[in-house]
């Protein structure tokens, strides 16, 4: 079964990859950070930004399926 995930737009990309430059093997776990911050302060859009973009760099982590990543 292919998992796929939802990024709203370009800017979320971008965050991703800004996140996995800085923060490595870590970059996941720095969204899910973000995600709970803002979780806590009541922002649930942003809170849903943050764990899509988690998805994403745990997906393309993920690595050896011998898919193709676009």
């Amino acid at each position: 079964m292919r998992e796929h995930v939802h990024l709203p737009d370009r800017s979320a990309v971008a965050d991703a990859d800004d996140l996995i430059r800085r923060f490595g093997d870590y970059a996941a776990s720095e969204a899910a950070r973000r995600a709970s911050c803002s979780r806590s302060l009541g922002n649930v859009l942003h809170y849903c930004r943050w764990r899509q973009i988690e998805r994403m760099i745990e997906r393309l982590g993920a690595g050896g399926s011998g898919e193709t990543r676009h």
